[in-house]
């Protein structure tokens, strides 16, 4: 690296479910790696975003919502979103601004106390308030932690974004170019395929289906014409899941495979064939040998 005063660093960013990380995740980058739903709890693994500029990278880990367990899933995701507050430089709180502090935040910010690294409080989503009730939201965060900064923002809608990209950057230690500047995630292309299959999937079934979904793509090969063949398999826990994730003669799996393919196609700049199988594992959320076999790993906790 030839500039000695290259910014480099970690950021973990930490939340309630459902309080827009993906979405800001998804904004820095430029580009979609971290799903993004109604439904609270869509992130299941730690998701490295990398944001470079000519000079500084920060690597950002979009973690889990934070939330109270109830299957062996649940526990990972929770026990993989506080792992990540002990290896970063800085660490985003983000809070829904149109949503009172409750037991979830509090838990978020005992767990926080213990952090070595600066955190910072985002206030996300203030489109959805009145300006006016703006001060209301910080009131009740003023005192809980001795804030490095505070920042209101609306990842949807870009604003101060750039603002407190660029206080965050300052912030970073001197440091190297960990990634080269064209890649966005560290993640392998058929992780994230798997994940913009599952966002559909959340999109389109709702409450239906909400989070006994898994995605596991079974071969995924380049043709000699450039074509991408992806063969995918969507795990559910009942048969009746099945019939819903089928759909009438076929049709909520064409719909889900078609919304999908073009976000591939726009991920990995090519033409996508894309085949979809379901198949029904029971309890799956509770077996560890098929956690594993679905991408979550103890070694990621």
């Amino acid at each position: 690296m030839d500039n000695p005063n290259y910014k480099s660093g970690f950021v973990a960013i930490v939340g309630r479910p459902n309080v827009g990380k993906s979405t800001f995740l998804n904004r820095v980058i430029g580009q979609k790696i971290a799903i993004m739903s109604n439904t609270a709890q869509t992130t299941r693994n730690k998701i490295q975003g990398i944001y470079t500029t000519d000079d500084a990278q920060i690597v950002f880990i979009d973690t889990p919502g934070v939330h109270k367990p109830k299957t062996q899933l649940g526990d990972y995701m929770v026990k993989s979103a506080l792992s990540a507050l002990n290896e970063v430089d800085a660490v985003l709180f983000m809070i829904n601004a149109a949503e009172k502090r409750g037991a979830g935040d509090n838990f978020i910010i005992d767990r926080l106390k213990g952090i070595k690294a600066p955190v910072y409080l985002v206030i996300n989503k203030i489109d959805q308030i009145q300006p006016d009730d703006l001060l209301t939201v910080m009131d009740q965060y003023k005192q809980a932690l001795p804030w490095k900064a505070v920042y209101p923002i609306s990842a949807l809608e870009g604003n101060n974004v750039n603002e407190f990209l660029g206080d965050l950057v300052d912030q970073m230690p001197n440091g190297p170019q960990y990634y080269p500047a064209d890649q966005l995630t560290d993640h392998p292309e058929r992780f994230v395929v798997s994940e913009l299959i599952r966002e559909k999937i959340f999109m389109l079934t709702r409450e239906e289906v909400p989070h006994s979904v898994a995605v596991e793509i079974e071969s995924m090969k380049t043709q000699e014409n450039g074509r991408v063949h992806i063969n995918a398999t969507i795990i559910v826990e009942r048969p009746t899941q099945k019939g819903i994730m089928i759909g009438k003669g076929g049709s909520m799996l064409k719909k889900i495979g078609t919304m999908a393919r073009q976000d591939i196609e726009s991920l990995l700049g090519s033409p996508v064939f894309l085949k979809l199988f379901v198949k029904v594992q029971p309890g799956w959320r509770d077996k560890s040998n098929l956690l594993k076999s679905y991408g979550y790993r103890k070694s990621d906790i």
